[in-house]
């Protein structure tokens, strides 16, 4: 796993071993960004369920303000803590062990792109989605990766599901306020 492109490309990052760790393919996480490249630059950036902080890190990378990471694994926030030392970005990022309810509830900050990747089968993400819409910025984008045979729902908040990308397995969905009158 390592860094697509940015002022840290190139550079790997660890991850965590074992069945319970999933971390986001590079053909996934590149095709990631290519569907918001012209968003990132000088953004504040919410990555939930952290994992190694790869997706917060390529955003960093690519020229985001800010990062706020958030895991509830101990072991994941020593990995994702070791990744921005790596990385150059420490100063840049704010690592939070909660899990992601519990901070979405607590949170007054907003964000302008939330990444939600959270374990798969375990039907948090509709939830997640729903929280997360409540901190995003004006013009804010989440892009939530499920298993793409999930239904995600067409209205999360005052967030509408844009648009529904296939990789394989994998499914990146992307949330956009709603803009639609009725």
């Amino acid at each position: 796993m390592r860094v697509i492109t940015g002022s840290a490309r190139g550079r790997k990052l660890i991850t965590l071993e074992g069945e319970d760790v999933r971390p986001t393919t590079d053909i996934v996480k590149e095709a990631l960004f290519s569907i918001i490249q012209f968003e990132i630059e000088g953004r504040k950036v919410l990555d939930l369920f952290g994992g190694s902080g790869q997706l917060a890190i390529e955003a960093l990378s690519r020229g985001a303000d800010s990062a706020v990471i958030v895991d509830m694994s101990k072991k994941s926030i020593d990995v994702i803590k070791q990744n921005l030392e790596h990385t150059g970005f420490s100063k840049k990022a704010v690592v939070v062990c909660s899990d992601a309810l519990s901070f979405l509830a607590r949170r007054i900050e907003k964000y302008d792109i939330a990444f939600l990747d959270p374990p798969y089968s375990v039907g948090i993400i509709e939830k997640a989605l729903e929280k997360t819409t409540e901190v995003m910025n004006e013009g804010g984008v989440i892009i939530c990766e499920a298993p793409f045979k999930d239904e995600l729902p067409d209205l999360a908040g005052t967030f509408r599901l844009q648009k529904k990308y296939r990789y394989g397995k994998t499914g990146l969905f992307l949330y956009r306020r709603d803009t639609q009158e009725d």
